[in-house]
């Protein structure tokens, strides 16, 4: 029917049966989520995942038996469409960026889900990578405090680099970046091979962490156009 709401289908996994109750009550209570299952551990959730279409995974990181990480992996290695959501008390950096590397997109911590969660959920169903502020900022003090004295501050990049780095970070794919940008997807591919290289990064992941810390995701106006160049 015209105007009918499409909501996103969400699985929510965590082993406490009061929070799972407070998620689902406020996501089911918005009109373009619908939460369809929950689950209490890893293993379930894989074997729902299996069964139930779902677009987005809401998954606590401090499980019993296998935890959030893994259960990430795991998750994606079967349902490889779907978009995971971190879920901890804690903006721990280890735990936000190992559940990065497993592969999920977003990470928000308990005492943000209010708030943080729905637009999380909503920007990962974009394609776009979602840290809540407080997950952010752990990140961004933990790479400072870790990172070899100069790795990232005196790298530079050159302007078409950034701007590829932000669409990866955004979540577009080779040809859409391509497209944007007005050049090749095999060019894209170059300037992203380069990247790795350059910043000694490894995966997507990597990249994307590397965006949102450095103040690279965010600094184009939304819905704005990037200025084309040419091939360089």
């Amino acid at each position: 029917m015209p105007g009918t709401v499409v909501a996103l289908r969400v699985l929510l996994a965590d082993d406490h049966q009061l929070v799972r109750d407070a998620l689902r009550l406020m996501l089911d209570g918005e009109p373009d989520i619908q939460v369809v299952a929950q689950a209490s551990s890893g293993t379930e959730l894989l074997s729902l995942a299996r069964q139930i279409k779902a677009d987005v995974a809401c998954i606590d990181i401090s499980m019993p038996g296998m935890n959030g990480i893994e259960t990430t992996q795991q998750l994606l290695a079967a349902c490889s469409n779907l978009k995971v959501i971190g879920l901890s008390a804690f903006a721990d950096p280890r735990f936000i960026l190992d559940m990065l590397r497993a592969g999920a997109v977003g990470y928000v911590t308990k005492a943000d889900a209010s708030d943080d969660l729905l637009r999380a959920i909503r920007a990962v169903h974009r394609g776009q990578t979602y840290l809540c502020p407080a997950a952010a900022a752990a990140v961004t003090r933990a790479m400072g405090n870790d990172a070899p004295q100069g790795r990232f501050g005196n790298c530079r990049l050159g302007l078409r680099e950034r701007q590829v780095l932000q669409l990866v970070a955004e979540g577009h794919t080779s040809p859409r970046i391509a497209q944007l940008l007005h050049i090749a997807p095999s060019t894209v591919e170059v300037h992203r091979r380069n990247l790795m290289r350059k910043l000694d990064l490894h995966s997507i992941a990597e990249l994307t962490t590397y965006a949102l810390t450095n103040g690279i995701v965010g600094d184009r106006p939304r819905g704005g156009a990037l200025s084309p160049e040419g091939e360089g």
